[in-house]
């Protein structure tokens, strides 16, 4: 046991000193932030300082953390070390006895070795005076002597068996005692060891999240960038000075400008001094007229969905004028969907119980289909994964100082091109090598945290959720969107026609599967009298809009379907199926995946 008391107040001194260096860092890495405000803010290079700074400061932010953690735990083990003495002292106190019995059987052994000794020495001197022939009298008194030795002998031989027998009881309890505190001892030390090694996995963790942004910054932040940043706060303007054009006048052609603002002059001379012959013409500069627009104008200009009437347009049939300041285009925007349950059921949860956990991915496809050309369709997929848990689950988080780490894997991730998890929730080992799964755990005292600010805020909730990373699939262009489009038009002055084809595309999906609740969508402003269209659409005269809705479209449907609409806006949703094919799974024990639903669905589809 003084060795226990020994090597809890070593390893205090172990984490002390390991604070000071952990301090000392911080410290050094925080004037080292400051010290990079003072270089130069001139030059393309100087927003970089910025970023180097800000990693910086968060890289000392990360070490000043762990020394809060390794303080607490200090604290922790001085605590424990106060513990142990008190219980040392109160143990030394309930084996007293046994100390008695361990001195009582030495003292016994001792005197049955004595009277052991003087048993044989009389038994030998009766027996040399028998041989001898000795005297009666002798003889007899030589009986006495062994037979009185022989008595004590066997008195002590009985006094010892009774002290073994005390001795052993007593000895094994005491052992059995020291042994327990032993192991408690050592089950409590591995314990502060396996805090001091989180705290520190943890900063590391923290570390290469800063390393990582910085690397992202770095790759993010072009040269051409750099440069363009320095034009724009260094740039005397965009635009260009005027032409100026001059020309020598005879001097009345002067005068006559003069006196039309033209030309003056308030230091002329007599009139024989040399004509000053100059003429100035200012042009401003024109306009640009150009066509070519960017992706961001076209959705700005196509964003509020609104068509202007022609003039000369007369209103008959589907009377429509429509100003593009780009070609016609197609846009269409997918909101995918996956997982919208409504999380775990608030049942009861014991602490031994597996805790229930859902998840749920969304993803959004973007898609600009532009007219009828296929190569030109520009397509960008996001998603974003969240997870529900049951209200019951804080109260046994709350109620456990380190509850089970939950740790999950992201499969199918070979068509991410990029995961951005939670950096205040997740953790992530970026040294995995496997492109199509990726493992991650939780921080489990944030999340606590986090829940508990929820329940706070709906106590009335019986699910709480949560935002667990986004990431970003690769596509291919128009292969990507499970319902492609195309549209034709033909413009006349009296009317407008528009087809729009469209084509199921299974390999866009997983698993193939139907889409259901299929609706078009057109506003038309312009003063229609008069729609034929084909299906048949119903027409919202006070919201000016026409509405196709078709019952499914899957690989049994016809490739194509022309009709009549005007610009337009899709909606369709799908059960079963996910775009992406991200799934996941738990890993460890101590929690249950209890759903996981995939659907998909559009949002705003325009042409």
């Amino acid at each position: 046991m003084k060795h226990g008391q020994i090597s809890t107040k070593e390893l205090a001194d172990f984490i002390r000193e390991s604070v000071t260096i952990e301090d000392t860092y911080s410290r050094s890495m925080t004037k080292l932030a400051k010290t990079s405000s003072n270089y130069s803010q001139l030059g393309t290079f100087a927003p970089l300082w910025d970023v180097l700074k800000s990693s910086t400061e968060k890289l000392a932010s990360s070490h000043l953390d762990l020394v809060r953690k390794l303080q607490e735990l200090i604290k922790e083990v001085q605590k424990y070390g106060d513990e142990q003495t008190k219980a040392h002292k109160k143990t030394k106190e309930e084996v007293a006895g046994t100390l008695e019995a361990v001195q009582n059987i030495q003292s016994i052994t001792q005197t049955l070795q004595k009277s052991k000794e003087n048993y044989n020495t009389k038994c030998l001197e009766y027996e040399r005076l028998k041989k001898e022939g000795a005297t009666q009298k002798e003889v007899e008194k030589a009986v006495v002597k062994s037979k009185k030795a022989t008595e004590t002998y066997k008195l002590y031989v009985e006094k010892y068996a009774t002290a073994r027998t005390d001795f052993e009881q007593k000895m094994t309890e005491t052992a059995q005692k020291f042994q327990e505190i032993e192991e408690a001892h050592l089950r409590h030390m591995k314990e502060i060891l396996r805090c001091f090694a989180y705290s520190i996995d943890e900063t590391h963790i923290q570390i290469g999240q800063v390393h990582e942004e910085l690397v992202q910054n770095m790759e993010s932040t072009t040269v051409e960038s750099l440069i363009q940043k320095l034009a724009e706060t260094k740039g005397t303007g965009k635009d260009r000075p005027g032409k100026t054009m001059y020309m020598f006048v005879f001097l009345d052609q002067c005068i006559h400008a003069k006196e039309n603002n033209f030309y003056s002059s308030s230091d002329s001379g007599s009139d024989d001094e040399e004509p000053r012959k100059f003429h100035v013409e200012i042009k401003p500069m024109q306009p640009n007229n150009g066509t070519n627009h960017t992706l961001e104008e076209l959705k700005a200009s196509i964003g509020n969905l609104t068509l202007s009437p022609s003039q000369s347009v007369s209103k008959s049939l589907l009377v429509l004028s429509i100003y593009f300041a780009i070609n016609v285009c197609l846009y269409l925007y997918l909101f995918i969907d996956l997982g919208t349950s409504r999380g775990p059921s608030p049942i009861s949860l014991g602490s031994q119980d597996s805790l229930p956990v859902a998840t749920a991915f969304t993803e959004s496809v973007n898609a600009y289909f532009k007219g009828a050309d296929p190569t030109k369709c520009i397509v960008k997929i996001t998603g974003d994964m969240t997870m529900s848990f049951p209200s019951g689950i804080i109260k046994i988080f709350t109620s456990n100082p380190s509850p089970a780490v939950l740790s999950f894997r992201i499969r199918n991730t070979s068509k991410l091109e990029q995961i951005l998890p939670n950096s205040q929730l997740v953790f992530s080992d970026l040294s995995q090598s496997d492109s199509n799964t990726k493992d991650f755990w939780m921080n489990m005292q944030t999340l606590t945290a986090y829940l508990k600010k929820l329940a706070e805020q709906n106590p009335s909730a019986s699910y709480y959720n949560v935002d667990i990373l986004k990431y970003q699939v690769s596509s291919n262009g128009i292969l990507s969107t499970p319902l492609n489009l195309a549209t034709y038009w033909k413009c006349t002055l009296s009317t407008t026609d528009v087809r729009v084809d469209y084509k199921y595309n299974p390999e866009a999906m997983v698993i193939p599967s139907v889409l259901s609740n299929v609706q078009v969508l057109m506003p038309v402003d312009g003063g229609v009298t008069c729609m034929q269209s084909l299906p048949t659409a119903v027409w919202n005269a006070e919201q000016k809009k026409a509405l196709w809705k078709l019952s499914e479209i899957s690989e049994k449907s016809d490739d194509a379907g022309p009709s009549k609409p005007s610009t337009l806006a899709v909606q369709f949703i799908s059960e079963g199926s996910t775009l992406s094919g991200v799934d996941m799974e738990l890993v460890g024990t101590g929690y249950r995946l209890s759903l996981i639903k995939k659907r998909f669905a559009t949002g705003k589809n325009c042409c």
